[in-house]
């Protein structure tokens, strides 16, 4: 077929003899013909000519748009072709549909995509001419618009349809290479520090690199514990292996020694029941219920506020020598490990005990706009301290568990969501501010109404605490926030000397500054804390942008230049702005390779489901437990 733009002509020669003649005298034959008619005749072949002019007319519209259409289907039956097309339309449905796929049957695909097809009758294109239907030999159907995309049928409503058609399509292979080098950068860096931790601290509760030796905290070997899942989502089977007969033969407590509830909860508690969910290996579970049962003194309080400190072996539990309070971000992050534990022995005391703390909490007077004070005492009950108000150090984890023990929960306890949505509006509404030059959104504290522009680096898990409870139905507004304060906390490394954030920074609001983090000298320091490459995890799994994980890859480099320590293991460095002499503090924090390392990994992956965070909620250690099943 020719294009539509073209026309055919016939050549036509015209010559003198005779043939103008012969018409002129064919005309006045049909004239004289016309006159000998009587007048009665001429009337009638008038009246039906006419009949026959005004029904051309009338029809003609019609004819117009069945040129222009399709044949679908109307109601019941096939629609027909007109005996009168125009040429440039039906070239221009040759183009865009072959003929064997024109006819549309009621009888495929799903209800809602029916519909859709059929309501284009009521709108401005024609019927049927957006989409249509086939099926394959093989059975498989697909959805086809008229402009030639091709969409499986059953995405016809899916809302996701086009991140699923992105993930199918064919991955560029220098990518996957990058990826597959950044997770194996991570192994290699879990693998040195493992070696540290192996040659000079084995069975010891932390590394000190530098020196090649330990130190003791609570003597439960726990660095070892806290990095068991690690290993066993980085896939290092050798080390999980040896880590596993250690806790098998060597972990014990039956011992006569002080821990704190909340550090030997989130990382030990917690770091044994994660391994025993992704491994199903029952050793775990048992030392688990050992170390549960075992820390259940601390709730021995007048108030059920439960005690700062236990002695796993005596079964004795008392607050900090020098005051009676606890901090509240200790007494309300060690609900998500008891609640576990009592799911999964059956026995209702776990999640019994720590319930009654959050609803002791919930009710308490002393909150401004749902942002708690950072103490509580434990004889009375009562907040202590009021009138400061952060989301730093002793209060932190407060709002994260809020949100996470309604995911985890199943989304049934809305007392505690609906803490956490009056939190967040607190900390927009008191908390929230703008730095200069470059304008980034910060969250600062709160001192019997002066505010400071200070933010700890703990306050940068806030960033995919909100992301995540935006992935899980909340606002969208939640993870417009998230972005921009994902921004500042990688601003915070960026704009250091090492690429690498201090303990504390202060963010310049005055016009004109040079630089928006600005650093106190006691402040300088960096214990290789997780919460930054945490947050940059949550915001690259949900939004795919790239620019995450590059950031998250800047950190790792600066973490290797600048903590790593040649003979085994990481240091926690006191001096982020000195990269000639960053002054090694020589610790290795246990979170280093329970955290850090574990969501540099998840970051760098591409799997959804490496951990899925449909199935599971990370702990404020980054131990994963189970979201329970809706029927519980």
């Amino acid at each position: 077929m020719q294009p539509p733009s073209r026309r055919d002509f016939v050549s036509l020669t015209v010559t003198d003899s005779g043939g103008y003649t012969n018409g002129k005298q064919r005309r006045q034959s049909c004239w004289r013909k016309w006159k000998q008619l009587s007048r009665l005749q001429r009337s009638l072949i008038l009246f039906v000519l006419a009949l026959l002019l005004i029904g051309g007319i009338a029809t003609y519209p019609r004819l117009s748009a069945h040129s222009g259409d399709t044949a679908v289907e109307g109601n019941g039956s096939e629609g027909k072709q007109p005996f009168v097309v125009d040429m440039k339309n039906q070239a221009r449905l040759a183009l865009h549909e072959p003929p064997s796929e024109r006819k549309i049957s009621r009888k495929r695909g799903p209800p809602v995509l029916q519909n859709r097809v059929q309501s284009k009758g009521n709108g401005s294109e024609p019927q049927g001419a957006e989409l249509k239907i086939v099926q394959e030999e093989d059975g498989t159907k697909k959805l086809i618009s008229w402009r030639g995309a091709v969409i499986e049928a059953e995405q016809g409503t899916d809302p996701n349809a086009k991140e699923k058609e992105k993930a199918a399509e064919p991955e560029d292979p220098s990518a996957v290479q990058q990826a597959e080098s950044r997770l194996e950068a991570v192994r290699e860096a879990f693998r040195h520090a493992w070696k540290g931790y192996k040659d000079f601290a084995w069975g010891h509760d932390e590394l000190k690199p530098v020196s090649k030796s330990h130190s003791e905290w609570f003597g439960l070997g726990l660095t070892l514990v806290d990095a068991l899942d690690t290993m066993w989502i980085l896939g290092l089977k050798e080390e999980f292996q040896e880590a596993r007969e250690w806790v098998d033969k060597e972990l014990s407590f039956n011992k006569n020694v002080d821990v704190n509830l909340f550090e030997s909860t989130i990382r030990i508690l917690g770091g044994l029941l994660s391994t025993y969910h992704l491994t199903g290996d029952v050793l775990f579970l048992e030392k688990a219920k050992d170390i549960g049962s075992r820390l259940m003194p601390a709730f021995s309080t007048p108030s059920k506020i439960p005690y700062s400190d236990v002695n796993i072996g005596k079964g004795t539990a008392h607050p900090p020598r020098w005051t009676s309070d606890s901090t509240v971000a200790e007494v309300t992050s060690i609900q998500l490990e008891f609640r576990e534990l009592g799911r999964l022995t059956g026995d209702p005391k776990y999640q019994a005990a720590v319930m009654e703390v959050m609803r002791q909490v919930h009710k308490l007077e002393g909150k401004q706009d749902g942002l708690v004070p950072m103490f509580i005492n434990t004889n009375s009950g009562q907040f202590t301290h009021l009138g400061i108000y952060t989301l730093g150090a002793r209060a932190d984890s407060y709002y994260e568990y809020l949100l996470k023990q309604w995911i985890q929960g199943g989304k049934k306890e809305t007392e505690l969501l609906e803490d956490y949505l009056q939190a967040v509006e607190g900390v927009k509404k008191n908390l929230l501010k703008k730095s200069s030059p470059l304008g980034l959104t910060f969250v600062g504290e709160l001192s019997h109404g002066h505010f400071s522009p200070k933010m700890d680096h703990l306050v940068c898990f806030l960033p995919g605490t909100l992301a995540l409870g935006a992935h899980h139905g909340l606002d969208a507004e939640h993870m417009e926030l998230a972005k921009q304060l994902m921004e500042t906390c990688y601003q915070m490394y960026a704009q250091m000397e090492t690429g690498l954030a201090p303990e504390i920074a202060h963010f310049n609001m005055q016009t004109g500054s040079a630089q928006d983090v600005d650093v106190k000298l006691a402040d300088r320091h960096n214990l290789l804390r997780p919460e930054t490459v945490e947050s940059l995890f949550y915001l690259y799994r949900f939004t795919k942008d790239k620019r995450y994980q590059n950031w998250g890859w800047e950190i790792l480099q600066s973490f290797n230049k600048y903590t790593r320590v040649e003979t085994g293991g990481y240091t926690s460095i006191n001096n982020v702005r000195d990269p000639k002499n960053p002054s090694p503090r020589d610790k290795m924090e246990s979170f280093f390779l329970g955290e850090t390392l574990k969501y540099f990994y998840l970051l760098f992956s591409d799997d959804p489901n490496l951990v899925s965070l449909d199935k599971y909620v990370f702990n404020t250690e980054a131990h994963a437990l189970p979201i329970w099943p809706q029927a519980e």
